[in-house]
């Protein structure tokens, strides 16, 4: 019911579920949330404009101009000086092309030389299938360039069991069980398996050199994981969640090393240019998860009853 809802719900109302899940309107709000959240928490992120299938060039334009003033504001802000603490930058390949996804190779290759030259890393981002076989080529291809360009796998997917031989020591990955409805035929669709595969494609590729960025919001997972696979490998792992959504007692936990390890925890933290974006995004996560809708409201009430 709950997956209907979030289907059917009218543009406003999914808006108005998005605000714990969208750093505002402008690139202004989503740098300084970020700054924010590690101030006050301790928190990295990562910033990524929201935005995927643009049906517009003169939207793709847009796209493209915002990483860039993003991307140059991080690299020569004072506030982000520091290479260790400095936001990183998401990158849907969708985002950049209308209708022939060649022609958003170009784009994502400026970007990254632009991100490389501002001592800015960079990841291109995992769409559905479709996507799966370029954003793996294109990655790998700028990683290749000597670019800090990162790529994400998701463990639905049957292939990324063969994918993950293809990522190379240094390289950076997010590992994500994947937010797209895929076929039973190309993807699990058990929850429990794409969790166990999370920790297990975890320890392969800590094995051969790969820096994992382990993204889940499940702490039982979290904790396998932690106490697992990251023993000996800490200088090359951190920890990921979506802005709204963290255990932010569980990250206390994780920034005050008790789970046997330290490693950083970093916010996904999207902002939108434009609503009818920000909308599109909530509305997949409602569908994947309709508990975010009860996350939502159950923050907006701890909120109020502070007040």
């Amino acid at each position: 019911m709950l997956a209907r809802l979030a289907r059917l719900a009218p543009g406003p109302i999914v808006r108005w579920f998005a605000r714990p899940y969208v750093a505002g309107g402008t690139l202004d709000a989503g740098l300084d949330l970020a700054q924010d959240r590690l101030e006050r928490f301790g928190a990295l992120s990562t910033m990524d404009l929201l935005g995927e299938g643009v049906t517009q060039e003169k939207r793709v334009r847009e796209i493209v101009a915002v990483y860039d003033e993003l991307i140059d504001r991080l690299g020569t802000e004072p506030r982000f000086a520091d290479p260790v603490t400095r936001p990183t930058v998401s990158v849907k390949p969708s985002a950049f092309t209308v209708g022939d996804k060649l022609k958003a190779h170009p784009h994502l290759q400026a970007i990254a030389r632009r991100a490389h030259a501002q001592g800015v890393r960079l990841t291109i981002d995992m769409e559905d299938h479709p996507w799966t076989d370029l954003t793996l080529e294109w990655s790998l291809a700028l990683f290749a360039e000597g670019l800090d360009v990162g790529t994400v796998l998701q463990t639905r997917l049957h292939r990324t069991e063969a994918d993950l031989e293809r990522i190379p020591a240094g390289m950076r990955v997010r590992l994500v069980i994947g937010i797209y409805p895929e076929d039973a035929t190309i993807a699990l669709t058990d929850k429990a398996l794409m969790k166990d595969r999370l920790v297990s494609h975890a320890r392969r590729l800590l094995e051969r050199g790969v820096r994992v960025e382990f993204a889940t919001h499940d702490e039982p997972t979290l904790e396998r994981f932690l106490r697992e696979v990251v023993p000996g490998h800490e200088d090359r792992c951190e920890i990921q969640m979506l802005l709204g959504v963290p255990r932010r007692p569980f990250a206390k936990r994780l920034l005050a090393g008790e789970f046997g390890v330290t490693v950083p925890f970093r916010l996904y933290v999207p902002f939108a240019t434009d609503w009818d974006d920000a909308t599109a995004y909530l509305r997949r996560r409602m569908r994947e998860s309709p508990s975010v809708m009860w996350l939502v409201l159950r923050n907006i009430f701890r909120t109020k009853k502070a007040g």
